[in-house]
């Protein structure tokens, strides 16, 4: 279980978030939602510890959460990764390996497989030669959950990995997605995709410094959280989420 408790995260004496409270259970995919400079992706960091937290707790497997930093992955938003580095596809998803490798030293048969497996899992294999800057940017994202398998962790974070992919690369992920739910592992997705995702998750937070709502899609997608959380754009997200 990932349990976050009472967490206050300031930047330069402004609130970021505030007094945020909630867990998530193995198997369960919780969509985080709420408007841009809402804290979401500030609250992924913190809770992976990139960030310094001004109070609060957080806990994984009733553990401080930095004593099981090899079980989680995180993927980045593609905005963050420098495109450009001269990396083939095969090595971004082998550096997933590194920490039970170790730096300087070969890696072994094991690694070698489960990267092979992660590769293939999301239909990448036969592109394992390519460097990663000439790839459209559903296989750049299918790229880096790939590594995210191949570290083998058991808590998964993703900052908004639905933006610029294609359809075929969309189904992967919700079938990938739908299988590490089902090993009973657990998944947190920030996201502003309003449509198809939501109604994949198992509960949805709606955030916006602090928790506006927090639950199934029904109890969290209502007009009058929705106003607390977006205000003046209501109308807009009503039209098109068709929630209106």
């Amino acid at each position: 279980m990932l349990e976050v408790e009472s967490l206050d995260v300031y930047y330069r004496g402004t609130v970021a978030i505030e007094d945020i409270s909630f867990r998530v259970l193995p198997g369960q995919m919780i969509g985080v939602i709420g408007p841009n400079g809402a804290g979401k992706s500030t609250l992924v960091k913190a809770i992976l510890g990139l960030i310094p937290i001004a109070n609060g707790k957080i806990g994984f497997r009733k553990c401080p959460i930095h004593k099981h930093l090899r079980s989680i992955a995180y993927v980045p938003q593609r905005t963050q990764v420098d495109w450009d580095y001269p990396i083939t596809v095969h090595n971004v998803v082998m550096m997933a390996r590194t920490a039970n490798t170790g730096w300087f030293r070969n890696y072994n048969r094991k690694s070698r497989e489960i990267v092979k497996s992660a590769l293939d899992r999301v239909g990448m294999w036969d592109y394992r030669f390519r460097q990663i800057g000439e790839l459209s940017g559903g296989q750049q994202q299918r790229v880096f959950l790939a590594r995210a398998l191949a570290q083998q962790a058991d808590l998964f974070f993703f900052d908004e990995p639905f933006v610029g992919i294609d359809k075929r690369t969309e189904e992967i992920m919700f079938d990938v997605f739908n299988e590490l739910r089902r090993e009973g592992k657990i998944l947190i997705l920030i996201t502003h995709d309003l449509g198809t995702t939501l109604s994949n998750c198992d509960n949805l937070l709606l955030l916006n410094k602090h928790i506006i709502a927090d639950g199934s899609l029904q109890e969290v997608v209502t007009t009058e959280n929705l106003q607390r959380a977006y205000g003046n754009n209501i109308l807009f997200l009503n039209r098109e989420a068709k929630w209106a």
